[in-house]
């Protein structure tokens, strides 16, 4: 795997640096599963999918950041095969069932505050399981195929990943000749899917946008922002990061360039998502503060 640096100092504050990002996500995360279990007033649709969410965020950043660590304590950059391919299956999973999360997470505040006398009919425990199920099983589902179809590919550029964890970009650049093409087509059907999504969330918040600037009262149009604004930011800060990842002309690949995008896409929202719930959101913040 890529070294974040090479002397002895700076591996450790590289070390020290992500222990101290990895225990914020934790303790963010871990607060929220926490006050959404144990208040009874947070047991909504919403708040379901956000302990979802926090689920997710947890495996994402647990992932990728404690083998950066450990590598940066012990001096190495070894990683085993097998460890690539379960990373690089897990990164697809949490990531995968997290944005698909997110637009389900779109659809209930679409039916809250456009369609609220039908809330509770569309949005029951059942539906809620079902949709909930349906994220986790689409992120499993991508990571099969993608997992499967990329170490069915013969390496034979060397065995040096030029990335902090296992990325399949990077992984790619060591196929052989067009071996790799059939990846480069799951892959670019994948982004179209998540396009699709992406056109249903901005569509979503296109309806509500145009609900709540009816809204008379300026209590209820600041009480139906602080719903949607924490949301809209995640999937923006989600989907920015992800798509530039992936998407990026080769021009603009570089080690150390990638190795920032992978930070800010792979370490940073899982780490800042709690934190923009809890900002807006007073019962939440009320919940916490019991905790």
């Amino acid at each position: 795997l890529l070294a974040f640096a090479d002397t002895r100092e700076l591996q450790l504050l590289h070390f020290s640096l992500f222990l101290g990002i990895y225990l914020a996500a934790l303790l963010g995360n871990g607060l929220i599963i926490t006050a959404i279990a144990c208040d009874h007033h947070l047991h909504t649709p919403m708040y379901f999918f956000l302990l979802s969410l926090s689920l997710l965020d947890l495996g994402s950043i647990s992932t990728t950041v404690p083998k950066s660590m450990a590598n940066s304590l012990w001096d190495t950059r070894a990683i085993s095969y097998s460890g690539c391919a379960a990373q690089v299956f897990l990164v697809f999973f949490f990531f995968g069932g997290e944005y698909s999360l997110l637009t389900v997470m779109a659809y209930d505040r679409y039916v809250a505050i456009c369609r609220p006398l039908h809330y509770a009919t569309i949005m029951d425990s059942r539906a809620c399981v079902r949709m909930a199920a349906a994220a986790w099983a689409s992120g499993f589902l991508t990571a099969v195929l993608h997992t499967g179809n990329t170490f069915s590919i013969p390496l034979c550029q060397g065995n040096t990943v030029d990335q902090f964890f296992c990325e399949l970009p990077q992984i790619l650049k060591l196929s052989c000749s067009d071996s790799y093409l059939r990846e480069v087509g799951l892959l670019v059907v994948t982004v179209c899917l998540e396009f699709g999504c992406f056109i249903f969330i901005v569509l979503s918040y296109m309806q509500i946008f145009t609900v709540v600037l009816r809204i008379p009262s300026e209590q209820g149009r600041h009480k139906a922002f602080s719903m949607c604004l924490p949301h809209l930011a995640v999937v923006f800060l989600f989907i920015s990061t992800a798509f530039f990842a992936y998407l990026k002309p080769p021009s603009l690949s570089s080690p150390a360039m990638d190795l920032v995008v992978a930070v800010l896409y792979a370490v940073v929202p899982p780490t800042l998502n709690p934190l923009i719930y809890s900002m807006r959101n007073k019962e939440l913040k009320d919940a916490l503060r019991k905790v």
